[in-house]
C-alpha cells in the first residue's frame, strides 16, 4: 500500500499520474463499449491536451508560491535595495560645497 503524499509536489505528481492513467482507460473502455475507433483516439487526444495543460498550470502554481514564499522570508530591504547609510542617503548632495555666483 502506496503512504498518502507529503509535499505539493508529490501531489501534482500524483494527480498527473492519475490524468495519464485516464487518457488510456477512457478510449479503452469507450472501444469496449462499441464506440468507434476514431472517437476513442480523438478523446484520448483531447485528455492529453487538458493534462498537459492542467500539469502547466499546476507547475506555474507551484513556482509562483515557492516565489511568494521566498519574498516573504527575505527582510525588507527599502525603497531601492540598499542597506547601509552611504553616501548618497538622505539630506542635499551638495553639502559642503560653496555656492558659485
Amino acid at each position: 500500500m502506496r503512504r498518502p503524499s507529503n509535499t505539493p509536489a508529490d501531489a501534482v505528481s500524483d494527480l498527473v499520474r492519475w490524468g495519464l492513467f485516464s487518457c488510456v482507460l477512457v478510449p479503452l473502455v469507450l472501444v469496449v463499449c462499441g464506440s468507434s475507433f476514431a472517437g476513442a483516439t480523438g478523446t484520448a487526444v483531447g485528455l492529453v491536451t487538458v493534462t498537459c495543460a492542467c500539469r502547466a498550470l499546476l507547475r506555474q502554481s507551484e513556482r509562483a508560491a515557492a516565489r511568494t514564499a521566498a519574498e516573504e522570508a527575505a527582510p525588507h530591504r527599502g525603497r531601492h535595495g540598499r542597506t547601509g547609510t552611504g553616501a548618497h542617503r538622505g539630506g542635499r548632495h551638495g553639502e559642503g560645497r560653496t555656492s558659485e555666483e
